[in-house]
């Protein structure tokens, strides 16, 4: 039996929380970056006796498309699933059932489900700090109720009610593509880290609008911090959604 970690986490934040959950799991546990455009997602096969953890974040509502069209490569062959959305504290609305069902056509069985807040990717100042202490205490709370439900398995129904609607909401457009400034050194980490394959080499001061989905790790990562999205489109979005952002939101356990 193995306990694994299927992430797509381009800016971190979704990663913080996966560790969360599975550090009470043990330290054993093997990693698939969805994040990796050179990975062959199509050779990831699993046993019914794995426990997956699969987690995404929420863009807009729903899970981003490049990761639905590489977790579709994996082969689940009944292992059991706990999905994960992870959203900057505004909504997540349909990622989770979308994540259900994206997972349950892999051939994975979904135990469980959790929504957690992180910081906000691209606007900060929404959920900034999160997952934070209170947060880790939480989710590892969640995670060793889950792992109770594993043990019994065979004994309780894996059928239970997540929020969200089928069909789902209309997904929207990337629109906040990153560039460099004067920062930037020409070392190419962005070009080579990028999750959608949307920097060139040969064009590393840009990104290619229609590959890039606004996911920031170019931003991230770079070590000159020379990568920067426009901060009058920022500022514009992150009024658009203050008002939702208001209320600090909880994590939450479908179980």
């Amino acid at each position: 039996m193995r306990y694994v970690q299927i992430v797509f986490s381009p800016a971190g934040g979704t990663q913080r929380v996966a560790d969360a959950v599975t550090e009470v799991w043990g330290n054993d546990i093997d990693r698939v970056d969805l994040s990796d455009a050179g990975t062959d997602f199509s050779k990831t096969v699993f046993e019914e006796e794995d426990v997956v953890l699969a987690a995404v974040p929420s863009y807009g509502g729903r899970v981003p498309e490049l990761a639905v069209k590489r977790l579709e490569q994996i082969h689940g062959c009944r292992a059991r699933c706990v999905i994960v959305c992870v959203y900057g504290n505004r909504a997540y609305e349909d990622t989770l059932v979308e994540l259900q069902d994206i997972a349950e056509k892999c051939g994975f069985r979904v135990m469980a489900a959790i929504a957690a807040v992180a910081e906000h990717s691209i606007m900060h100042q929404y959920a900034a700090g999160r997952p934070d202490a209170q947060d880790i205490m939480e989710l590892q709370d969640f995670s060793k109720k889950i792992l109770e439900k594993l043990k019994n398995n065979n004994a309780v129904s894996d059928t239970f009610a997540i929020p969200g609607n089928r069909p789902y909401k209309k997904a929207g457009g990337a629109g906040l593509v990153p560039k460099a400034g004067k920062q930037c050194v020409g070392c190419g980490l962005c070009a080579k880290d990028c999750p959608a394959q949307a920097i060139s080499k040969d064009r590393i001061t840009t990104a290619d609008a229609e590959k890039c989905i606004s996911c920031m790790r170019c931003v991230v990562r770079c070590p000159e911090s020379a990568r920067k999205v426009s901060s009058a489109l920022v500022s514009v979005a992150a009024l658009a959604i203050k008002k939702a952002c208001s209320v600090k939101k909880r994590n939450e356990l479908f179980l």
